[in-house]
């Protein structure tokens, strides 16, 4: 925790943590156990995205720049940061055109950005 916490302390500048490098090469093993779907929602939220129709993580993208951008500007909490993402997936997906070219993205971008929008608006602080 380390490197995180000096990175966090001297944001946008770099210090050093104290911590050695990590090098890959020299570690014996890695596990990792499944996640808790209740702590982590948003990492469900994306793996469902990426089994879904072509297009549903442009949606998912949007709507969460656009809950971060609200949570950096003190608008929602930290926590609505999933529910916005949530709902605007579940309100863009059942009608989601099918995206193939360029401008058929750009315009889900658009139409998820609006939607998350609506939703900030009704958990603003």
């Amino acid at each position: 925790m380390r490197v995180p916490i000096a990175y966090a302390l001297a944001f946008p500048e770099r210090i050093a943590s104290g911590a050695s490098r990590l090098e890959f090469e020299t570690l014996k093993d890695l596990s990792f156990e499944p996640a808790d779907r209740a702590r982590f929602p948003g990492l469900y939220l994306a793996w469902d995205a990426l089994r879904a129709r072509e297009g549903s993580t442009a949606v998912l993208n949007a709507a969460n720049e656009v809950a971060v951008d609200a949570f950096l500007a003190g608008v929602i909490r930290f926590t609505d940061i999933h529910s916005v993402n949530a709902l605007t997936v579940d309100a863009v997906l059942p009608d989601l055109p099918a995206a193939a070219v360029v401008s058929d993205l750009l315009a889900l971008d658009a139409r998820a950005r609006i939607h998350a929008q609506a939703v900030v608006k009704e958990r603003a602080r």
